[in-house]
């Protein structure tokens, strides 16, 4: 048992402060507001402690990719986000050759079944030409139930979420069978219609994939899918907080409108999250990163983030400098994007979960992380001048 102490604990009956949390083995065993049962283990007096981010959109960092197919690139991808806070990862493959996505679904695969993510997320080979953005043009076409079936076995349950444009010929059903398979549909990269959008929903559809970017825009006339996902309750919309994809108004009013219940907020990032600018590769595609910014060689199309979750997490508290701001923004990096994805044990700080908790110091910048109830790094206990 390890007994935790800080000034502030975010736990999933609110924001503590003082609070505690009780660890043993890889699970949350009690927490809760005010000083802690016996003295504590370690103590964090001017730290914040919330749950480990869960990033369900994500293609690599550190100067490794999870879209190579390589085991070794993944595990480092893997650890250079969870030394950001990171424990529950979503891999996510950008659109590639029939044979080449199969290797990389495999490769994934066994790095899931091994915990070094948490499953897989297809963006792509099924979207629009038009709205494509950092894809392979090339390589993308009408989705097949046949090259589907294929690719769900090979993942063997690994495969958590598919993003499609529904308006693509053989939409309708790539959704049914989709769903029909437990995957979660998202709606992304599309050029699809108002109508369009809301039938993919009707049909199953439950995530709106970086909601504004590589879509039909907003029209007075022509309110596009953005409008449709953001209007049902039943769609949980991604964000990409990093100031870079969506402008810092729209954010705010998208959350204020939706909730912080439907918004998860995604990194992103492709392997140049954490490294100086430079030249990369996403996929198949050639990547120059100049201040932070990735856009394809050549081009003004923006090609994924640099962004870590706790720099997302930074801009979401920034929204509001309450507590209820704090509490949301831990509902958009942990809680809602694990529950939209079916990630049942982790998300929150409450008993019974996992012990994935992110210590942020005052300037809520990451000082240690626990994945399953072991330290990244051995803790120490902080007083003020620490911090």
């Amino acid at each position: 048992m390890t007994l935790i102490a800080a000034g502030t604990v975010v736990t999933a009956d609110g924001v503590h402060r003082p609070g505690w949390i009780e660890t043993g083995s890889d699970r949350i065993t009690g927490c809760g507001a005010g000083a802690p049962p016996r003295p504590a283990d370690v103590d964090y007096p001017d730290a914040v402690i919330v749950p480990g981010f869960v990033d369900i959109h994500v293609h690599g960092g550190g100067g490794a990719s999870y879209t190579d197919g390589v085991a070794d690139e993944i595990v480092r991808a893997a650890t250079f986000h969870r030394s950001h806070g990171t424990t529950t990862t979503l891999a996510s493959l950008v659109t590639a050759s029939p044979t080449d996505l199969l290797r990389e679904v495999s490769a994934l695969t066994e790095a899931t079944a091994a915990g070094v993510v948490a499953g897989i997320h297809l963006e792509g080979p099924w979207l629009s030409s038009a709205r494509c953005g950092a894809h392979d043009a090339t390589q993308l076409r009408d989705p097949d139930p046949t090259e589907i079936k294929a690719l769900l076995a090979a993942a063997d349950g690994a495969v958590r979420m598919v993003t499609i444009a529904p308006e693509l010929p053989g939409g309708d059903d790539a959704i049914r069978l989709l769903a029909d398979a437990g995957v979660v549909v998202a709606v992304g990269h599309t050029d699809a219609s108002y109508q369009q959008a809301h039938r993919a929903v009707e049909l199953g559809a439950t995530v709106g994939t970086h909601l504004f970017n590589a879509m039909r825009p907003l029209h007075h006339r022509d309110p596009g899918p953005a409008m449709a996902l953001l209007e049902d309750p039943r769609v949980t919309v991604e964000l990409i907080a990093d100031g870079v994809h969506v402008h810092r108004a729209l954010l705010r009013h998208v959350v204020e409108f939706a909730g912080a219940e439907r918004v998860a907020l995604i990194t992103d990032a492709m392997a140049a999250a954490g490294l100086a600018d430079g030249s990369f590769r996403l996929g198949t595609l050639d990547v120059d990163v100049a201040d932070h910014v990735a856009r394809v060689r050549g081009m003004s199309t923006i090609a994924g983030s640099t962004a870590t979750m706790d720099r997302i997490f930074r801009a979401a508290v920034d929204f509001s400098t309450s507590d209820d701001a704090l509490a949301a923004a831990v509902r958009m990096t942990a809680t809602t994007p694990a529950r939209t994805l079916g990630f049942m044990d982790v998300g929150s700080i409450s008993p019974g979960l996992r012990a994935d908790l992110v210590v942020l110091d005052a300037d809520l910048a990451v000082r240690a992380v626990m994945a399953s109830g072991q330290w990244l790094e051995e803790p120490v206990s902080l007083d003020s001048s620490g911090l």
